[in-house]
């Protein structure tokens, strides 16, 4: 089985997606997560990921659990 090799995002696409998370929503929908990928240039599951762990390290900042139940923030 093929390892996915990690991905070096350039500035603007770290700006784009930076962005969207801090200014337009932490939990994309399906369609803008699309969207979203579509302008960095990446694939949907690259972009997901890239979310999954950004949220994980804003929930660590702000000294709340890494995942949550049901509370979106």
């Amino acid at each position: 089985m093929a390892t996915e090799k990690p991905v070096t995002l350039t500035e603007e696409q770290l700006e784009i997606l930076e962005y969207n998370f801090c200014k337009v929503n932490k939990h994309p929908d399906p369609t803008t997560l699309c969207l979203i990928a579509a302008e960095t240039g990446l694939s949907e599951e690259q972009t997901l990921k890239w979310f999954k762990q950004r949220l994980a390290e804003w929930r660590k900042s702000e000294g709340l659990p890494s995942e949550s139940g049901s509370v979106r923030d």
